[in-house]
């Protein structure tokens, strides 16, 4: 299948790399052009602007920042009129207002849309088993599927546009909150003298056990936070995103608002680029005296 991919950032790329394993034939496209060069030293052929992607496509995957930078992109002048009769596939994460919005202005330019955002980071992309979550019509999702299932086994309906990007924010909210979590349990355990080790034997055998808690660890306890799979930017964003959500819902926020300014005070602290797990400077400084 003839694939545009618009947005080649950590996850973008390795989208890009697994569809071109997979036998598609990828032209990509960023804006940053020196976040391209990987992928055309893999023989992906990338365009200069994204109305040539799309052009030379059947269907665009947007692994887009935000939907500011969706809109920056595709409702570009010289890039809409390509839109028409082409289907794109929002992948990133966004509000499912902000989804829904974009779904009309697509139809609007003759475009058809659906959402698939993903859990997983590059290792799952690159191996094929990101769990895609997709809103979209019945219809479109039997046609699509197929070539989502090349990124991962799990395809889900979730239902109409709107309701994947709900699902997205709820997992990724649960993210946040698990990684703070668990950095103030180590944070304790290591200032009261109890070896981490002692203390996952005992989670590792508990209904508390998080897998993530094992990925993370070693992070942790070295204080290494670079070459991320998601930033700490990009997980604050993502928070914003599910408080705005659940302020709508009518729900209480107080939980997800301490996490927000825990993340923003990380990337006060210079590690906005960095892994995610990089809250843990905040939360257990690094400190020879220790009260």
């Amino acid at each position: 299948m003839n694939v545009a991919l618009l947005g080649t950032g950590l996850l973008g790329q390795g989208v890009a790399e697994r569809l071109h394993a997979t036998g598609h034939a990828v032209t990509a496209y960023n804006r940053s052009v020196e976040k391209t060069h990987a992928l055309r030293q893999r023989g992906i052929p990338i365009a200069p602007t994204a109305a040539e992607a799309l052009s030379a496509a059947d269907v665009a995957l947007l692994l887009l920042s935000d939907a500011a930078a969706i809109r920056a992109v595709l409702f570009h002048p010289l890039t809409s009129p390509a839109i028409q009769g082409r289907t794109i596939i929002q992948m990133g994460t966004i509000g499912p207002g902000e989804s829904c919005s974009i779904e009309n202005e697509l139809t609007r330019l003759g475009g058809s849309y659906l959402e698939a955002p993903v859990l997983g980071s590059i290792a799952e992309a690159k191996a094929g088993t990101l769990l895609v979550m997709v809103g979209a019509t019945r219809e479109q999702y039997e046609t699509w599927a197929p070539l989502l299932r090349s990124l991962g086994e799990e395809v889900c309906l979730v239902g109409p546009v709107g309701k994947a990007a709900v699902m997205k924010l709820a997992l990724n909210q649960l993210i946040a909150a698990e990684m703070a979590a668990f950095a103030l349990s180590l944070g304790l355990v290591r200032r009261g003298g109890v070896k981490a080790e002692d203390f996952m034997g005992v989670v590792r055998k508990s209904a508390l056990y998080a897998p993530m808690f094992e990925k993370k660890l070693p992070r942790l306890e070295q204080r290494h936070y670079a070459n991320p799979n998601f930033s700490t930017r990009h997980l604050l964003k993502d928070v914003e995103l599910a408080l705005g959500a659940a302020e709508t819902a009518r729900l209480s926020t107080a939980g997800l608002q301490g996490i927000r300014s825990l993340l923003i005070e990380t990337i006060a602290a210079g590690l906005g680029e960095v892994d995610y797990s990089a809250v843990y400077e905040r939360i257990d400084p690094d400190r020879d005296e220790q009260s």
